[in-house]
């Protein structure tokens, strides 16, 4: 057992229904995780008029608007991993959500493209709390035959998030000017904010087995035991592994799909980026939902559904991919960004739930952040500003096809994982 010393108290709160606090903090965190994704992203919804402002990036420093967010939000997320494995949650992830807000607003007065990589940079800072933080919360708010689930459920909102930063950016920026969307977008968190420090810390693991399948057996807080712990766990290593493929795919086409359909495609800025936003909104909430629903069926047959199913839906999606990117016909090109993105999100709440759950609960936080830490230096950190030094040098239409070979590595991965029994959880 973890000694009482490290073991954080929890938020003290008065008696209530678990199934009806449980329903309430899912919808809150839902709805943060919602806004963290529309901060993100409403960058790549005025990438094209940034890149004709007064700013004049290259090609390349539009790339490190995402990248300088993501090395930061890499970076910091193992400290507020450990912070959510000692401190009281709510607070730390409260914290977070009002940082990421305030920097947001602040990008819309940067005077140069310095500065806006400074802004976004500090966005990232906030949202490692809260990406660490918020599945751990949620981990322990829900029994494991329901955590499929809710994750399913909560990682729902990151394809909405992103179509309402790329859509709200596009109509604000055409509206307004870029700087507005910079400005409106970074008051809801605010809000958001305050709400989550009042969210009720629940006991670490309290729906958990003292030693979960997969997990190590140690439950030293220390972050040297908990970081040898996560090596150790091959079912973790390999699901990051996979799921660090995955992010560079859909992270990094994510940022530069606008100005791809823009500039390559000859789509009008708006429709580039509000006809790209809701195939994120349709796709992804179909393909999330669909696919923790497919899981968690299959899982009742074949333990490691989570793992084969995100495995071979991603490693299927690399060729529709290719093909996405490589036609000029829209017949053509919509369609298959449509399948592929929706066999993409489908990994997406199975993967979380094999991330979460094959940990202790006792270093469930840390692992968060670690996977974060992976996934992001592996992934989408270097994709944005790899495909713009691509694009520089050769073209856009080039730089993009390493997105589909990415898709296919993860699914590979994952499809390997599942397959092989020395490899299972043990």
């Amino acid at each position: 057992m973890t000694p009482a010393a490290t073991t954080p108290t929890p938020t003290p709160s008065p008696p209530t229904d678990p199934a009806r606090a449980a329903r309430h903090a899912l919808l809150l965190l839902t709805g943060v995780n919602l806004v963290c994704y529309l901060d993100r992203y409403v960058v790549a919804g005025v990438a094209e008029s940034l890149k004709h402002s007064s700013l004049r990036p290259s090609d390349s420093e539009l790339g490190l608007l995402m990248t300088g967010f993501l090395v930061v939000y890499t970076l910091t997320s193992p400290l507020f991993g450990r912070l959510g494995d000692t401190r009281a949650r709510p607070r730390v992830l409260a914290l977070g959500v009002a940082l990421w807000s305030l920097a947001t607003a602040l990008g819309g007065l940067a005077g140069s493209i310095r500065q806006l990589v400074f802004a976004r940079a500090m966005v990232g800072v906030g949202e490692a709390a809260y990406g660490t933080i918020g599945p751990s919360l949620l981990a322990d708010w829900f029994a494991v035959d329901r955590r499929g689930r809710a994750f399913t459920v909560f990682f729902t909102a990151i394809p909405v998030g992103a179509a309402l930063g790329y859509a709200l950016g596009g109509i604000l920026d055409h509206a307004f000017g870029w700087r507005s969307a910079f400005f409106v977008v970074g008051v809801p968190g605010l809000v958001l904010a305050f709400l989550v420090a009042r969210l009720r810390d629940p006991p670490r693991g309290q729906y958990d087995p003292p030693v979960p399948r997969g997990a190590s057996a140690t439950t030293d807080a220390g972050l040297a035991a908990a970081l040898r712990a996560l090596v150790r766990n091959r079912p973790y290593r390999l699901a990051v592994l996979g799921y660090a493929a995955n992010t560079f795919a859909l992270g990094g086409f994510a940022f530069w799909a606008p100005s791809f359909f823009e500039r390559i495609r000859g789509l009008p800025r708006t429709q580039a980026t509000a006809t790209f936003g809701a195939v994120v909104v349709v796709t992804g909430v179909l393909g999330t939902l669909g696919g923790g629903w497919l899981a968690d069926r299959l899982r009742r047959r074949y333990d490691q559904a989570y793992l084969g199913m995100s495995g071979i839906s991603t490693a299927l999606a690399a060729p529709l991919f290719l093909l996405a990117v490589r036609s000029p016909h829209p017949g053509v090109f919509w369609p298959a960004i449509i399948a592929a993105e929706l066999l993409m999100f489908a990994s997406l709440g199975p993967i979380n739930t094999v991330i979460a759950s094959v940990v202790s609960p006792a270093i469930r936080a840390t692992a968060m952040a670690v996977s974060i830490f992976a996934i992001h230096a592996l992934g989408d950190v270097p994709a944005p500003s790899l495909v713009g030094m691509i694009s520089d040098r050769a073209s856009l239409e080039t730089a993009v096809l390493i997105f589909p070979v990415a898709a296919l590595v993860g699914g590979l991965i994952w499809t390997y994982a599942a397959a092989t029994p020395a490899l299972r959880p043990r």
